[in-house]
């Protein structure tokens, strides 16, 4: 079932002057938090993209943030890059390997005007692991996850920087990049599109919030769910006023913006992915499935798709959208999807995989055909524990299948397994706590080896 308003003149990718980009990203913002979903914290902007522009209904992530954001920037499966079990960690000396090509390097090439806002996630121990070298003209933000929104530390560290270097500055992280948004769009040069990323920490923990907005949400008990939704509420603002600044620059015609959060949300921090199965760090759909949207006026026309799309599929489905021919070497594991959203062709899906490791289970799926298995078995040793759904008749996995169905399991397990095994020797697995003699820099930005 799909329901897809068209495009409003349909035409090729191709034949169109190329766009602005600007992609927001949240950070653990779990399926039914946003207004247009039915969610009850105050979204009104996120809303109005959900009103303008295609609501991807069947969007897919990775569990957790890092592999999401490798998926992304690579259109290349994470399990390749070794970014695939767990996150980047602030004592991890791996980062997204250099051999891989992304997105921004593509669109540079192509004449873009290219900034990351934002949280970066993906590698920090050495330079050629940063932004600025990965195809960024312009980084401002954190390397880390998890930092004070206040303060912009990360073990005892100040992790703030713009380009390279150390700033110091009070205020919201939210509402600074909204600001440093601004700025970009105002003083960008006119005669060249610019690819603007906003890899927004909101509302990821710490779960910390303007006061004015926390007490917005007073009539919410629980401390936790009152201060995610006010995040969510703060982050809704700055997406609303970066969306103004595009509008007062006279872009909104001539920008495609992308919505969508990392991971589901978290559901030990206030989150609600309700009427999904479960939250971050698992592969059951309330970890892996997340709101999504595509707005670009004119362009798109208004509606709703239920085509199947991923993370890996944003790095093509852009480069077609803006007329641009990707300059990777290694094959994408994503698709150009830019056909589905804006002509409403529905694509059969090739098998899609999921991984996370934490608390020293791993925790696998795949959706092949009409089936999704999650597996969980134990890092080290012992049974697995394996559920089966009908995933477009279930897609709230209420019906566990699996038993009777044992050929149908062992079918599904064995790519699982096939899968895994393109995880990379050196890739990066989980690390529950700080290694023991560890300490963080008091400067993150200049930290990186160079």
């Amino acid at each position: 079932m799909r329901t897809l308003i068209p495009l409003l003149a349909v035409v090729s990718a191709f034949a169109l002057e190329r766009p602005n980009i600007v992609i927001f990203l949240a950070d653990d913002l779990g399926w039914n938090n946003v207004g247009y979903h039915g969610g009850q914290i105050s979204t009104p902007n996120i809303d109005r993209l959900s009103r303008e522009g295609v609501q991807l209904n069947r969007f897919y992530v990775y569990p957790v943030c890092s592999p999401t954001r490798a998926g992304f920037v690579t259109g290349r499966s994470s399990m390749r890059t070794g970014v695939m079990y767990t996150v980047i960690r602030p004592w991890s000396s791996y980062g997204l390997p250099t051999d891989e090509h992304t997105l921004p390097q593509t669109f540079k090439a192509a004449g873009y005007q290219t900034a990351i806002l934002g949280k970066w996630h993906l590698g920090h121990a050495r330079a050629e692991f940063l932004p600025n070298a990965r195809g960024w003209d312009h980084y401002y933000g954190h390397v880390n996850g998890a930092i004070d929104y206040y303060t912009h530390e990360r073990e005892g560290g100040v992790d703030w920087q713009r380009d390279g270097k150390t700033v110091i500055e009070e205020g919201y992280t939210t509402e600074l990049f909204a600001a440093e948004a601004g700025r970009v769009l105002a003083s960008r040069d006119r005669a060249r599109p610019i690819l603007l990323y906003m890899p927004f920490n909101s509302p990821h923990t710490p779960l910390q919030a303007p006061k004015r907005l926390v007490d917005k949400y007073a009539t919410i008990k629980d401390s936790k769910r009152r201060s995610y939704a006010a995040m969510v509420d703060a982050l809704d603002t700055a997406i609303g006023s970066v969306l103004a600044a595009i509008d007062k620059e006279g872009m909104a015609k001539d920008t495609l913006v992308l919505f969508f959060s990392d991971n589901g949300g978290p559901l030990g921090s206030g989150a609600d992915n309700t009427p999904l199965r479960n939250g971050k760090a698992t592969t059951f759909e309330g970890g892996i499935r997340v709101p999504a949207i595509a707005r670009w006026p004119g362009r798109l026309s208004p509606g709703k798709t239920d085509q199947v799309i991923t993370n890996l599929d944003l790095f093509p489905t852009l480069a077609a959208a803006a007329g641009i021919t990707p300059k990777n070497t290694k094959p994408f594991d994503g698709k150009n999807m830019w056909p589905s959203i804006a002509e409403g062709r529905m694509t059969p899906r090739e098998d899609l995989f999921w991984a996370v490791e934490g608390g020293g289970t791993v925790r696998l799926a795949v959706r092949h055909e009409g089936w999704k298995l999650v597996r969980e078995l134990p890092a080290k040793s012992g049974p697995a524990r394996n559920y089966l759904f009908k995933i477009e008749e279930d897609p709230e996995e209420k019906n566990d299948l699996a038993t009777g169905n044992p050929a149908i399991v062992r079918d599904l397990v064995a790519r699982i397994e096939q899968w895994r095994q393109s995880h990379p020797p050196n890739g990066v697995r989980e690390s529950d706590g700080t290694p023991a003699g560890w300490t963080g820099p008091k400067r993150w930005a200049e930290a990186a080896r160079r």
